[in-house]
């Protein structure tokens, strides 16, 4: 497949130490919301046997596409191959997120302590000192991080216990928020098409993924709550969530050992039945090029984005959610984006509607249900 003139002028940028490197072999650059984090990797054929020393393990870098920078991290390997007639290098890494999942979190007990202090705590010591946290939090009566847990599993637990998710911002910043599902503040960037008489078709490859295998429906979650400074503690926390389109019964029961109050159960219910949804549905698109074309100023594609789909034979029309993003160059294929579409509104169910990039203060949120209430997804 020739390479489009789109991506031609968007060649991959590696810059390590002031140098830029940017005619690859092959190159790979992944960015999922799910994913602790993200990673990339290339390969480039040396005219010399000698490695630049500034190419080593834990070298800063920033990757960037037609001078916007996509992912800030460090390298985490260097593979050097000589043969006979070649010499050829590929490097790997991840960004800044890939220390809070390698080592071990700070040891620490506090009370009384926000959403923001706790993150704070648990990822500056480990380098970590950009941080924006952009989703509301009660104070938590105690908190505590034991010896051997990863930064990145108590950050995720505390994130979770606040109805919020942590992810890296392609400029490195820690951020602790969700997502937009809004028309008003985050459109569908683009159309996604494949008619079976070919007008107007903009995809390479499209497959689509049904799976009933993680889909739970009801959901119960069955917690107590431990006694502190400002409460008397609870052992009968209950809340029940339903999926109302679910044709099928497939229950499910889940303790929680430390769980504050109602309001946390529910939130549970909810994330459970909702992962369930979200892990049963999936779009696999692969397109030409690195931007979303036909959108105002052609932007790179990002995960965050909202893309309406087309599929005559698969039989779909509607908006989806851009959970993960795969960049793609090689010699042979060119420069294309692998995209993974979920279903619209049903990543972080109870999380303020927050912009990936240009977040607002999280809404009053809605009232705490009574014991063993249900509520419907």
């Amino acid at each position: 497949m020739p390479v489009s003139q789109q991506a031609e002028g968007d060649k991959l940028s590696l810059i390590v130490d002031g140098h830029e490197h940017r005619d690859w072999e092959t190159a790979e650059v992944d960015s999922d919301l799910l994913t602790p984090a993200d990673a990339w990797r290339v390969s480039i054929g040396l005219p010399s046997a000698k490695l630049p020393a500034y190419l080593m393990p834990w070298a800063p870098v920033t990757l960037a596409i037609g001078g916007q920078v996509v992912m800030r991290g460090r390298i985490d390997t260097v593979e050097p191959t000589v043969g006979y007639g070649e010499h050829t290098l590929a490097l790997a890494g991840r960004d800044l997120a890939a220390v809070l999942v390698d080592c071990s979190a700070p040891i620490f007990s506090a009370r009384q302590c926000g959403l923001a202090e706790i993150v704070a705590k648990m990822v500056r010591p480990l380098g970590i000192t950009n941080i924006r946290v952009v989703a509301g939090s009660a104070t938590h009566d105690k908190i505590s991080v034991d010896p051997g847990i990863t930064a990145w599993d108590a950050l995720q637990r505390v994130c979770e216990e606040n109805g919020c998710w942590p992810y890296m911002a392609p400029d490195g910043t820690l951020v602790i928020g969700g997502p937009d599902y809004s028309d008003a503040t985050n459109p569908a960037v683009g159309q996604l098409t494949l008619r079976e008489d070919g007008r107007g078709n903009n995809i390479l490859r499209l497959g689509l993924r049904r799976s009933i295998q993680d889909w739970h429906s009801p959901v119960t979650v069955l917690g107590q709550a431990h006694g502190g400074v400002s409460s008397s503690g609870a052992h009968n926390i209950k809340a029940t969530a339903r999926d109302a389109a679910a044709h099928f019964n497939r229950p499910r029961i889940v303790v929680e050992a430390d769980c504050d109050n109602v309001g946390h159960a529910q939130r549970r219910a909810r994330k459970i039945v909702a992962d369930g949804k979200l892990a049963s549905f999936e779009i696999h698109a692969t397109v030409a090029g690195y931007r979303v074309l036909g959108a105002p100023g052609s932007p790179l594609w990002t995960p965050g984005q909202r893309v309406r789909v087309l599929s005559e034979p698969h039989n779909l029309d509607g908006v989806y959610y851009l959970m993960h993003r795969t960049f793609l160059c090689s010699r042979s294929a060119g420069h294309t984006t692998e995209l993974v579409l979920k279903p619209d509104a049903l990543w972080q169910p109870d999380v303020a509607h927050h912009k990936r990039h240009h977040f607002r203060k999280k809404k009053k949120g809605r009232k705490s249900l009574g014991p063993g209430e249900i509520i419907d997804l």
